[in-house]
């Protein structure tokens, strides 16, 4: 029987609950990231996207804070988007593109964002593509509209520390999926398989991320992303929160 047929927000419930035990101060990033949109905006309802944004973990923030905002959430995975379909319903219009590809731009409902948002997933792409897709990002923002990013970012000063952080942090998760008080990642992706009407999505998912998951993993320090983005013709870039060796940057347009 599927879990999804039946409740349809028990997927988005267990993503949220599987994200959170390896980031712990996820709705922190999150929060700093919606901070900076309501500077922006002056607190107005924001015309937002919500880049590879998976299950719309985001674009739920979003309406909840700003609830008449505008969202839309852009994503590659099948299974994700099926559970952002069914958590936003008709909140948010949902774009189905591939951000290797320079024409995803084309996709959108809308050419000018008041805000563009995204967490924890441009790592899978290789470094010259980062580059470019924050020089397209800032074409889809207004003048004065930003773009955040939370990721994996270390702070090059302290190498020996990091090391240790990220050797902490992960001790802690493998402590607790072996008490079973979260599912690991893997165990997700294996669930969402096993159910009835997911699992045809995660054929397809298979399909469109084959031998490996993404890709090499690809993690620069914060001040190479404030590099990049000043590079892609943005007017100002900086860090806006850090935590450990997480860090999210924010840039103007």
């Amino acid at each position: 029987m599927s879990a999804y047929l039946n409740n349809p927000q028990i997927w988005q419930e267990s993503w949220d609950r599987q994200q959170e035990a390896f980031l712990p101060d996820r709705e922190h990033r999150f929060a700093a990231m919606l901070d900076a949109v309501a500077a922006v905006t002056g607190g107005a309802a924001p015309r937002l996207l919500d880049l590879a944004g998976g299950t719309g973990s985001i674009s739920l923030r979003t309406l909840a804070r700003f609830p008449g905002a505008q969202v839309t959430v852009l994503d590659q995975d099948p299974v994700l988007l099926t559970i952002a379909e069914s958590s936003l319903r008709d909140r948010a219009t949902i774009v189905d593109a591939d951000l290797s590809d320079p024409s995803w731009r084309s996709k959108l409902p809308h050419q000018e964002f008041d805000a563009v948002l995204t967490a924890t997933a441009l790592h899978w792409l290789p470094a010259e593509r980062v580059g470019a897709l924050y020089a397209e990002i800032r074409e889809v923002l207004r003048p004065g509209g930003v773009f955040a990013n939370a990721d994996h970012m270390p702070e090059e000063g302290l190498p020996l520390l990091s090391e240790k952080l990220r050797d902490h942090a992960r001790a802690e998760r493998e402590a607790r999926y072996a008490s079973g008080a979260s599912t690991s990642w893997p165990d997700w992706w294996a669930r969402a398989a096993a159910d009835e009407q997911l699992a045809p999505k995660s054929v397809e998912r298979e399909r469109i991320y084959p031998a490996r998951e993404h890709g090499e993993e690809w993690t620069p320090p914060a001040r190479w992303h404030v590099e990049a983005l000043l590079a892609g013709g943005f007017g100002e870039a900086g860090v806006i929160w850090r935590g450990g060796t997480d860090a999210a940057v924010a840039a103007v347009r």
